[in-house]
């Protein structure tokens, strides 16, 4: 167990604690490309603090604080110019290095004043990638976004997202416990299948872990189990799901992203992306096009009973886990077993991490010049087979809700043959 004190310091990620002074070393997603297509401006809220994402007409993203520095009118309401966005309340200008360019009334009454000169805004670097939008909000100058692989590969790409009440790293660690899988997404699955009369899907036999083990590669940690009775050997490790540090899970050719809006909410992002070897004909798709949807956060109904629909697939059993724990885990009252060595591994990462930090050093994959594409090599198993999403198996996190998928049932993407 922690300490109250070991608990706060690895979940506040407010301004100023270590871990809020952590992630602002790394470029963090904020949206994507097709989300503000029909609309100029997007509130968001990172790190603690609340922010406006803007496009002018121009074609330049800003992201700047929500309240004008003039009358704190929310700057969600803005209007787009060539060059910023205006607050209609006065129709003061900041651009997107949060600069104020232009103060109608004050530069009626003196032409000549420098008022504007001496007020800005809190703006911070903005950046495309692979149809998302990153946002950096530490110490400046700014690293290199990385190139990982599902950003600039050639593929169809979609995006689902949701916003947890729950603290981001009770997430995170759900990614380095294995063992959950045999029980959240097997037996506990078979048991709401069958809540839902849908017997046949269930899965038999259960099948447990032999054992686990974690390994640290130069981006994040790779998990490893043995399921009894899958193999003659018991060697013949499958390879897990990599965690790229500090807060993404590769999972397949999806990207999960757990990126901190406050100390008890954590904005949740699926970046999928289908490569031409996932069984579907590649089409051309522009930043603008790529498919966005919220994915469905389970609650208890009036009556304290579970919507057994939302959570049929891996996303919303997870979900369920992360969110009953609390908006913040009480650590100091956890038992961690034989089961959880990975969890301490993570911490462990993180404390090494905020030191580096704090002695001025750059911690893992934070990059000071390209390093180019980064790929990351996955095997996307799943009690010993291959997992074809295309061709039926998606009980993985949000591919129930996919478009690109529902599109390929009818027609209108073609399959080919997977490699």
């Amino acid at each position: 167990m922690l300490s109250q004190e070991q608990n706060e310091r690895l979940t506040r990620v407010g301004r100023g604690t270590p871990m809020g002074e952590l992630l602002r070393m790394y470029w963090q997603p904020i949206a994507v490309v097709s989300q503000l297509k029909g609309r100029d401006t997007l509130p968001v809220k990172l790190l603690g603090e609340n922010l406006v994402l803007y496009r002018d007409l121009s074609g330049t993203y800003g992201l700047i604080d929500q309240r004008c520095p003039h009358r704190s009118m929310s700057m969600v309401y803005g209007i787009p110019e060539k060059c910023g966005l205006r607050c209609p309340y006065h129709g003061w200008i900041f651009d997107e290095k949060g600069a104020c360019t232009e103060q109608p009334y004050e530069e009626t009454e003196d032409p000549t004043g420098a008022f504007k000169a001496k007020v800005n805004t809190p703006a911070y670097p903005v950046q495309v990638m692979g149809g998302m939008i990153f946002a950096y909000l530490g110490k400046l100058p700014a690293p290199v976004l990385p190139k990982w692989d599902l950003y600039v590969d050639d593929a169809m790409r979609e995006v689902a997202h949701a916003v947890v009440p729950c603290n981001w790293l009770q997430i995170m660690e759900n990614s380095l416990d294995p063992v959950h899988v045999e029980w959240l997404h097997r037996y506990w699955r078979n048991y709401t299948l069958g809540k839902l009369g849908r017997e046949s899907e269930r899965v038999f036999p259960h099948q447990e872990h032999e054992k686990i083990a974690f390994t640290e590669f130069p981006h994040g940690i790779v998990k490893r189990r043995v399921i009894k009775g899958l193999t003659e050997d018991d060697d013949d490790w499958q390879i897990g799901h990599p965690i790229l540090f500090p807060n993404y899970l590769r999972t397949g050719k999806t990207f999960q992203i757990r990126v901190p809006m406050d100390d008890n909410t954590t904005a949740y992002w699926w970046y999928r992306a289908f490569t031409a070897d996932t069984g579907i004909e590649i089409q051309p798709q522009a930043d603008e096009d790529i498919p966005y949807h919220n994915a469905p956060v389970p609650v208890l109904d009036s009556l304290g009973l579970p919507d057994w629909n939302v959570i049929d697939n891996n996303s919303g059993q997870d979900l369920v886990a992360w969110i009953t724990q609390g908006h913040v885990t009480d650590r100091t009252v956890e038992n961690l077993g034989r089961s959880d060595k990975g969890i301490t591994m993570y911490r462990r990462l993180l404390e090494i991490s905020m030191q580096q930090m704090e002695e001025g050093t750059d911690p893992m994959n934070v990059f000071r010049t390209d390093p180019g594409r980064i790929e990351i090599k996955t095997e996307r198993v799943f009690w010993g087979r291959k997992v074809d999403v295309v061709g039926g198996d998606r009980t993985g996190h949000t591919l129930k809700y996919s478009q690109i998928l529902k599109d390929v049932d009818s027609g209108k993407i073609a399959r080919t043959a997977a490699e």
